[in-house]
């Protein structure tokens, strides 16, 4: 009887996977692209898309101080940079226009050569393993800040080293001539992707490793042949898309798409390269909040005495080239900042906020909370639009819970005065 369950059992697990394969029909799922396949159901990376450029909606001018801006995230209502020479102050800018709102010194840390920053729900990222100058550096690492602790010292700062697994050889290898050179990476739920920057094939690596403190070996994963240098990343882990940003050895910037693919082998689905015509522009930063507007900077770039290219932050909208795939996947992600009730501003805030009820129609509680959830005061709004002092608050993170059956909670971002 055991040997006819167990043949019965193989059966219908070859009709099942039969089934299965029948049902899906593999090919180019993506009606953007030149080879789409209206009957396939399961995407195979095989789309081929027509060369395509995507020009700036606006650029602004950055600060003489972040110069050579060389990461970009957004949170808590700004933009965040950082520059890759010595400098261990975290920039934030308003999104608006791209000036300094505040500025956080790092105090206890090292910049041998910050390019790239990242974060997840608790923690800031930053990748100290800039590798271009001889692509022998033994002591790359990220540097992992808790969030909170950069408004309130002291700070809480630990670290993630690693070394890259197929590199054995520590020779000298010359300016800008090595394959082991990273200057953009991801965070996802559990690990860290590193993206290389390969200066000899002109391709990229991803690399794995744990986003704990620790020593590692970060392990490849892929190979792909973007034809560029790859110098920042955003990704939307909810929505399946990884958006690269780089240039050509001869600094013609490009973003490179990467979307619907297999978890988290990225090469596995959509590729597309798009250029942006701002010629002679180092494009290091790349941060979005929605997969479709992005921001970028560029680092101040100079060439003898007859070519000099300021650093600034360029707003690019890839709706035509993302929005009905983004649509078609759904998002569980909540921004408790966005709310058709309820408006909050100004945010960043120094003395007051402002809360607007869209439909207002009688009081309700507001309560103002730290970073641990106790509550530090509560009050009432009474009207169409009530200003909350927060005045006596110290400079960092809070929230502000206002209801008393159904609440809603915003991020409240006191400033320095």
């Amino acid at each position: 009887m055991e040997l006819i369950r167990i043949f019965i059992n193989c059966i219908l697990f070859v009709l099942i996977f039969i089934s299965n394969s029948v049902a899906q029909t593999y090919g180019c799922t993506d009606p953007l692209a030149t080879n789409y396949n209206s009957s396939a159901t399961k995407n195979d990376g095989s789309c081929i898309y027509s060369a395509s450029s995507v020009t700036p909606a606006a650029s602004f001018a950055l600060a003489a101080a972040i110069d050579e801006t060389s990461g970009l995230i957004s949170w808590n209502n700004c933009l965040w940079t950082h520059n890759d020479n010595d400098d261990i102050f975290l920039y934030a800018l308003d999104s608006l226009d791209g000036s300094v709102i505040q500025s956080y010194q790092l105090t206890g840390t090292l910049n041998k050569d910050w390019e790239e920053i990242s974060h997840d729900n608790d923690f800031i990222y930053i990748g100290d393993f800039g590798n271009n100058s001889n692509g022998n550096r033994t002591d790359l690492k990220i540097l992992r800040i808790r969030k909170n602790s950069i408004f309130i010292n002291p700070l809480k700062i630990d670290t993630i080293n690693f070394s890259y697994s197929d590199q054995t050889d520590f020779t000298p290898a010359g300016s800008n001539y090595t394959d082991f050179d990273c200057e953009a990476f991801i965070v996802s739920s559990d690990s860290i992707y590193l993206f290389t920057k390969q200066w000899v094939s002109q391709k990229t690596s991803v690399y794995s490793l744990p986003k704990t403190p620790g020593t590692y070996m970060a392990k490849k994963k892929s190979t792909c042949d973007i034809e560029g240098l790859i110098t920042g990343s955003a990704y939307l882990q909810s929505k399946k898309l990884i958006v690269l940003c780089g240039y050509s050895t001869f600094l013609e910037p490009f973003l490179y798409l990467l979307y619907d693919f297999n978890d988290s082998d990225f090469f596995s689905g959509n590729k597309r390269k798009i250029s942006i015509p701002l010629s002679f522009h180092q494009v290091e930063g790349i941060a979005t909040t929605n997969g479709l507007k992005y921001y970028i900077s560029n680092e101040r770039f100079t060439y003898s005495t007859f070519l000099t290219v300021s650093q600034k932050l360029h707003i690019i909208n890839l709706n035509s080239f993302l929005e009905d795939y983004i649509e078609s996947i759904p998002s569980y992600t909540i921004e408790t900042e966005i709310n058709n009730t309820y408006t909050i501003f100004p945010n960043p805030a120094e003395n007051y906020i402002k809360v607007r009820r869209n439909d207002y129609y009688n009081q309700e509680v507001y309560s103002i909370l730290n970073i641990t959830g106790q509550i530090i005061f509560t009050g009432i709004l009474s009207g169409e639009e009530d200003q909350v002092d927060i005045s006596s608050l110290s400079a960092g993170l809070y929230l502000l819970k206002v209801g008393d059956k159904k609440l809603h909670y915003f991020k409240v971002l006191k400033k320095l005065r």
